[in-house]
């Protein structure tokens, strides 16, 4: 469904609830999809309040209503737990996926958990605070146990036999893993692969020992990494021993991947947030906080800047026409060194770019921001001379340094990251404010520097 569509069922359900049509709205937001239902859901809180859209959810057919609840965002979520009664939390609770629910708990007052818990089984109990009790921004924390597991000494009938008993409540058919008696996980087999075999073919026969898998402590973004590089729709989890202990699916790890793509963006605008909530549910103090670090640090570079800038107040003083070309000189190298650093951390990012190219990234930086440098310069002279009528020795000044400039900011630039990767800094760090701040002070101080050469002053 295209925005336009759904936008105009999404208001045209917040009409006929607001004229207390509640079957006919119930009729219409029945005609979406579920994810489209729990955006719609969203309008209605905002527009006409939580009561309202409570009862258009309560509304809705339970097994509906479950995979609406599942695509809520979490502070929708639980504002609707707080709402409905223990019995429907219960049910909700039951019926979504095991990950999904994991998710819901981990947001939930200690009381509600508590209540949950009590009405759920020995077992049920064990294997939730098993998993709540996995370090947050861990792979256990993301894992569903509901995956198809096979014995070794299995044949391919015993094995579709199970498949067909227990697939229906897996995450995923497609894959299968194959463990001996004690839960250790030795390979995995296709579901293609059971399916062409002959059913007296023991499973031993056909598995695949070549296993990608991750530990259950490693953190989600290693997680993420694997599912970027290896393309797979789900990993499997171990523990120290090689058990397997979950599967992470690769819809989980979506929200992992979006989270570390908004950290990057955020540390590369200078931002510190930790946060998940959203922009306008953060408070002013907050965002002040969050802001305030950076552009200290920033302002301090801004004020070394001034300093050197005042170090040359004199050469300024006699040839005035310098300072026309510093802030061109400046936005130029902070450019330049933005460019490189920003497509070094996209090649690092996709692993297109590794620590051992740091040679080969230098050399070609060299030759690219040389060759760049040069036609700037270029232009720059024809218009200092002709258009600005400017001494030559002034031109030559301006144009040396906007080659030393570029030269520099784009070696910084792509250098910078790798640095920062080798001593355990977030490479989002070294993009646009720093890069800015550090070409500026390089720009003054090379600018200046060779004037006072070139002019001899």
């Amino acid at each position: 469904m295209d925005e336009k569509n759904f936008d105009e069922i999404s208001q045209e359900i917040i009409a006929l609830l607001d004229a207390k049509k509640y079957m006919s709205a119930r009729d219409r937001i029945l005609s979406l999809k579920e994810v489209d239902m729990a955006e719609a859901l969203e309008e209605v809180i905002e527009r006409l309040g939580l009561e309202c859209a409570i009862i258009l959810f309560r509304m809705l057919p339970k097994d509906v209503s479950v995979e609406v609840f599942s695509y809520l965002p979490s502070d929708d979520q639980l504002a609707v737990i707080n709402v409905i009664t223990d019995k429907e939390i219960k049910y909700i609770i039951d019926e979504l996926d095991f990950d999904d629910m994991i998710d819901v708990l981990e947001e939930l007052p200690a009381n509600i958990v508590n209540k949950i818990l009590e009405k759920s089984t020995k077992e049920e109990r064990k294997q939730i605070n098993t998993f709540l009790n996995y370090p947050e921004d861990s792979a256990g924390s993301l894992m569903t146990p509901d995956y198809i597991s096979l014995q070794k000494d299995w044949t391919v009938g015993d094995a579709l036999a199970h498949i067909k008993r227990v697939g229906m409540d897996s995450e995923t058919v497609y894959t299968c893993y194959v463990k001996d008696h004690g839960r250790k996980l030795i390979g995995i087999v296709s579901l293609r692969t059971l399916v062409i075999s002959e059913a007296e073919r023991p499973i031993a026969g056909i598995i695949n020992e070549d296993i990608v898998y991750v530990n259950v402590y490693a953190d989600q973004e290693d997680a993420s990494e694997m599912f970027k590089k290896y393309g797979y729709l789900a990993i499997p989890v171990v523990d120290n021993e090689m058990r397997l202990v979950g599967i992470i699916t690769v819809d989980d790890i979506f929200g992992v991947i979006e989270e570390e793509y908004n950290e990057d963006f955020e540390r590369m605008a200078g931002v510190l947030d930790s946060s998940d909530a959203e922009y306008l549910d953060i408070g002013v103090f907050k965002h002040v906080r969050n802001r305030l670090p950076w552009l200290v640090l920033l302002m301090i570079s801004a004020m070394l800047t001034g300093g050197i800038i005042r170090h040359f107040e004199t050469l300024l003083s006699s040839v005035i026409s310098l300072a026309v070309y510093l802030p061109m000189l400046m936005g130029t190298g902070g450019n330049s060194g933005s460019q490189s650093a920003t497509l070094i951390i996209r090649g690092m990012a996709v692993g297109d770019i590794e620590m051992r190219d740091a040679l080969r990234v230098f050399w070609k930086e060299l030759r690219v921001s040389f060759t760049v440098g040069l036609i700037l310069s270029t232009l720059n002279m024809g218009k200092i001379l002709f258009l600005d009528r400017e001494s030559i020795w002034v031109a030559a000044t301006v144009c040396i340094s906007m080659v030393v400039i570029v030269t520099m900011a784009k070696c910084i630039g792509g250098l910078l990251p790798m640095f920062a990767k080798r001593v355990g800094i977030d490479t989002a760090l070294m993009a646009a404010p720093m890069i800015s701040s550090l070409t500026d002070l390089v720009s003054c101080l090379t600018y200046f520097t060779l004037a006072s050469v070139v002019l001899r002053l």
